[in-house]
């Protein structure tokens, strides 16, 4: 229970909606309990009339209207409050659901990009959905039956002892056994039904890799190996569900042969009890109407402790995450647009704590406020790191870096991304219109703002060419379109964000040099005041930046201008000969 003890705080939210449900409830309960006193008074009656003619005809047919009237009124009143019950109490768990929900959510946003490295997208869902609602069931369902079963027992095991002390406790001798029963198949179920949440889990995670990659399966023509990969986790999922399945299927006929059996115990020492006359013949009749309603609760020791243990490896698991800690700590100044002034870096090192990878070991560098300064280097020479310390997607193992005179780890996180615009590698795009996917980097653009960003990264004559424009809905991912297209409504959302740091991570590389030409142009022209700082593995996309950097292992080689660096035999010279050979073949 005490992974569940997380969940007291919700508890305590509504505290007043549960007390109002449990006093519900045991009036509910209560009612209910009219029904068999009645019908063992009208057994009697009947009894004394045709034993003793004690009443007239017309008195036992008023005598009996009374108690079917009274049946009925105690019945529509325990209907009526059993719905407010379930009004009160479920409702309680749906608010819980959706606070645990939310709070999971909100936690997974603030996780950094390691988290979801080491984790899998659809064991994350797993845990937002079918584990929150195995966690729901605790609250709702739980509680509800919970407090059924002790009100019940209560009463009426107290009144069944005041009427007949010795039929009670034999009649009550199969329900223990029952309960026994009852729990060692939810123990196993509860076993089963966690292997099944773990194979859906498996089976979930894989699925969405596959409809991730779906067009690299094609591509590739392995859907076959695929297919078998799945049906694997499939059958496996299906092997736990079939034993799941053949365990819940002794649950109803164990509780039918015993409920039987104390039904049985009731009618035969009931009838001995009432030959002895220690007993009216409607106590027979009554015992036989609780015994039925007890099995219920005695069925429910068993059900709720299986959904306890359910509800708690499903918080466990909850859990685990909640209790995962971002490696990137937050810190507590802001910025000021104006501050965002000289980026620099001082004896910087970083290391990939997944791989051990070192990228830089004593790194300094210094990126003068509102200059463009182009990045080049070969694969793995840490261009892409560097724009992620900036915008610490990672953090530095060692040193500091600095904009303006703030250190970015003394920032708040959201105050440091507000003045960076960052357009990755790998862009995303949305399941939504193509106004609303740019509009992502600025919420309170306008219209007109939306377009000129799509002028600016030279999107929007394409767009009016779809017969929705801007309204037109993309494909998840945006796999309606070319690769150069999604690039450039990436772009499109940067230049909206109006940010004094601008990050290009090798972003034009879809596209032809005649466009990335025009981008570039248009950037230097709009954002003259701006801090640009573009990696890229073609030299045409940074050959017109005020400065240029060429990394190799995480350290720079050379640096200048683009006229400076022709000047000098190395990398830079060799890579813009070789690629101007290949543009002008």
């Amino acid at each position: 229970m005490k992974e569940l003890k997380s969940l007291n705080k919700f508890l305590l939210k509504y505290k007043g909606r549960l007390l109002i449900g449990l006093i519900i409830t045991i009036i509910s309960r209560v009612f209910s309990l009219v029904t068999p006193r009645l019908v063992g008074d009208s057994m009697t009656t009947i009894e004394n009339y045709l034993r003793l003619e004690s009443i007239s005809p017309d008195q036992l047919k008023d005598i009996l209207f009374f108690n079917i009237t009274l049946i009925i009124g105690a019945s529509l009143i325990s209907g009526f409050f059993t719905f407010l019950m379930r009004q009160t109490i479920i409702n309680v768990s749906r608010y819980i659901e959706y606070d645990v929900k939310n709070q999971i959510f909100s936690h997974y946003q603030s996780l950094d990009q390691l988290f979801y490295k080491r984790n899998r997208t659809g064991d994350l869902m797993n845990r937002i959905s079918e584990d929150v609602s195995k966690v729901r069931m605790y609250y709702g369902p739980v509680l509800m039956y919970g407090t059924n079963a002790v009100v019940l027992f209560i009463i009426i095991i107290s009144y069944m002892y005041s009427v007949a002390p010795k039929l009670t406790l034999f009649s009550l001798v199969p329900l223990p056994i029952l309960s026994v029963f009852i729990y060692k198949i939810s123990d196993l179920i509860n076993k089963k039904s966690t292997q099944v949440q773990e194979s859906l889990s498996d089976l979930s995670s894989y699925s969405q890799e596959s409809f991730s990659g779906i067009s690299i399966l094609k591509s590739f023509n392995i859907q076959d190996i695929i297919f078998n990969k799945f049906d694997n986790y499939a059958f496996q999922s299906f092997r736990n569900s079939l034993s799941l399945a053949k365990i819940q299927a002794w649950f109803f006929p164990i509780i039918l042969f015993l409920i039987g059996l104390s039904n049985l115990i009731v009618i035969y020492i009931g009838g001995k009890e009432f030959i002895d006359g220690n007993i009216e013949i409607g106590v027979i009749a009554e015992f036989i109407i609780y015994i039925n309603m007890l099995t219920w609760p005695v069925t429910l020791v068993g059900w709720v402790t299986s959904i306890i243990k359910q509800a708690e490896a499903s918080q466990k698991r909850i859990n685990e995450f909640l209790e995962s800690k971002s490696s990137i700590n937050d810190g507590t100044l802001k910025i000021k647009k104006d501050e965002a002034k000289d980026i620099i870096f001082k004896n910087v090192s970083f290391k990939y704590d997944q791989t051990g990878i070192q990228i830089f070991n004593s790194f300094n560098l210094k990126v003068k406020a509102k200059e463009t300064l182009g990045i080049i280097g070969k694969v793995g020479s840490g261009k892409t790191s560097l724009l992620d310390l900036i915008s610490r997607i990672h953090d530095t193992s060692g040193g500091d870096i600095f904009i303006g005179s703030k250190n970015i780890k003394s920032l708040k996180l959201s105050e440091l991304r507000k003045i960076i615009s960052y357009v990755p590698q790998n862009n995303f795009l949305f399941s939504e219109s193509i106004q609303k996917n740019i509009e992502f980097g600025n919420p309170n653009a306008s219209e007109d703002d939306v377009k000129k960003a799509a002028i600016l990264s030279e999107i929007d004559s394409e767009i009016m060419k779809f017969d929705k424009g801007y309204d037109t809905i993309l494909g998840e991912r945006g796999v309606t379109l070319s690769g150069g297209q999604v690039q450039r409504l990436a772009i499109a959302r940067s230049f909206i964000k109006d940010s004094e740091i601008y990050l290009f991570d090798d972003c034009f590389s879809s596209l032809d040099t005649d466009t990335e030409d025009r981008i570039i142009k248009n950037l230097k022209n709009s954002f003259k005041d701006k801090t640009l700082l573009i990696v890229s593995h073609r030299v045409s996309c940074v050959k017109n930046a005020d400065s240029i950097i060429v990394l190799e292992t995480g350290k720079i080689i050379q640096e200048g201008t683009h006229d400076e660096l022709m000047k000098i035999e190395g990398y830079y010279k060799e890579l813009y000969n070789k690629q101007n050979k290949e543009i002008n073949k």
